[in-house]
């Protein structure tokens, strides 16, 4: 049985990010293995002996409210520190760094990810992709990453983070503005998401493992402990549609990139 666990969707569910979820339960299910979604909603406790975790994005209320209950509650940390494949949208990206700013003011994230996030000077919204960096865990991605990226925070990756990917289209982690005065700013401009230890990390919305299957299989690789190419592959023509669809959709970079 492959257990999945859906961490806080009652208030990091807001942009439809449950639905990674639901792409690793039937994914698994597609290859014959029993799989089931378990919800962990706030003031519960986390079980920290689950096979893959996901959590989505939220507004800055919801954003706090996350914070909190994972720190004091240490399950996912827990997991994460047994190497439990867990994957971050968004928001989950920013409550799982060292910091974040939510409603004027600088909250302390779960620790997870070497990151901080400010704020951007303009929203990011619109269509991302990236090229995998191959980074820790992510190693055996080889196919392009698309999403739909909405938020104001600006991610700054510190040395033991890696991006997940490198910007082809979009905006990424962060913008000119909040990286200006940065040594290294001109490459964190080129990062998407973030990998650290058995955490993925990433600003796609989509949901993120629908439009990318192969990071939806490396996943469920890791889950069940088999390597990516030890999972059957999956013919869904729909799937390869709605990534040619997507990735021609994209936009192509800001010009102050």
């Amino acid at each position: 049985m492959l257990n999945i666990g859906l961490v806080l969707p009652d208030v990091l569910g807001t942009y439809g990010d449950d639905g990674n979820a639901l792409v690793l339960r039937q994914r698994a299910r597609m290859r014959g293995l029993d799989a089931e979604i378990h919800p962990i909603r706030l003031g519960e406790p986390v079980p920290e002996t689950l096979d893959i975790y996901t959590i989505g994005g939220g507004e800055d209320t919801a954003q706090i409210l996350a914070a909190e209950h994972l720190i004091a509650d240490g399950g996912l940390t827990r997991a994460a520190n047994s190497g439990r494949p867990i994957l971050a949208i968004c928001a989950g990206l920013q409550v799982l760094g060292e910091s974040f700013r939510a409603s004027g003011r600088v909250i302390d994230g779960v620790g997870l990810i070497d990151a901080t996030t400010a704020g951007m000077q303009d929203r990011a919204i619109g269509e991302v992709s990236s090229t995998p960096t191959g980074a820790g865990v992510t190693a055996d991605l080889t196919e392009p990453l698309t999403g739909f990226e909405n938020h104001l925070g600006a991610t700054i990756l510190g040395p033991t983070a890696q991006p997940l990917g490198t910007l082809t289209r979009g905006n990424g982690n962060a913008d000119q503005a909040a990286t200006a005065d940065l040594a290294d700013g001109s490459t964190q401009r080129t990062y998407e998401g973030a990998v650290q230890g058995s955490v993925i990390a990433t600003y796609m919305h989509g949901p993120a493992l629908a439009r990318n299957p192969q990071l939806a299989d490396l996943l469920l690789a890791q889950a069940i402990g088999v390597s990516l190419a030890d999972l059957d592959p999956l013919d869904i023509p729909a799937v390869d549609r709605l990534r040619t669809e997507r990735f021609n959709a994209a936009e192509p970079p800001r010009s102050q990139r």
